[in-house]
């Protein structure tokens, strides 16, 4: 009867043991998704307003793993006021390495039609723009790839009188809670 009891605790120890292990592994293994942050976002608030402007946008993208790579498909950064469309641009696919950092800076030509509605509330100071983020990346680790993890992110960009960001000078970009209406052939 003794005998028993100490097989069937043995094997509980073991038991937990393993899936104690387990957790550990999967922890220290699990890759961490990048950071994502517009930096800098610049609209000319002197341009003709019957005519179509470009807008700059700097984004900064940090991997903050210190074991895996990163392989981004292209991304698409696309700007919205409410839920129209003002302009979109690329970013063409590239490798990131551990604990890396970033910085790209885009142009973005807005639509004239929506672009008068964006310059008055600018010259307000009651402008506030969407920054929609929409890629694919995989993690290289130990020589493997991973499978194509999708990324959906946005965040709200609040517009000074001068035409940059108010309030805060950087906008981390999350993930969305509804989805965006992103069509990319209409850009």
């Amino acid at each position: 009867m003794c005998e028993t009891k100490s097989f069937y605790l043995w094997v509980a120890q073991v038991l937990f043991l393993s899936g104690l292990l387990a957790l550990i592994l999967w922890l220290s293994l699990h890759p961490k998704s990048p950071n994502y942050t517009v930096t800098d976002l610049n609209i000319p608030v002197n341009a003709n307003q019957n005519e179509n402007t470009t807008i700059s946008v700097a984004l900064e993208i940090q991997n903050p793993n210190k074991d895996y790579n990163i392989y981004y498909d292209d991304i698409y950064l696309a700007l919205y006021h409410a839920s129209d469309t003002i302009g979109g641009t690329t970013i063409t696919a590239f490798r990131q390495y551990k604990k890396g950092s970033d910085h790209f800076y885009k142009s973005i030509v807005a639509d004239g039609g929506l672009w008068n509605v964006v310059l008055r509330e600018v010259l307000n100071g009651t402008a506030e723009l969407k920054v929609g983020l929409f890629t694919k990346i995989r993690y290289r680790m130990w020589g493997r790839k991973s499978k194509h993890h999708g990324m959906h992110l946005n965040g709200r960009i609040p517009i000074g009188k001068d035409g940059k960001i108010s309030r805060k000078k950087k906008i981390k970009l999350r993930k969305q809670r509804k989805k965006m209406r992103f069509v990319k052939g209409s850009i």
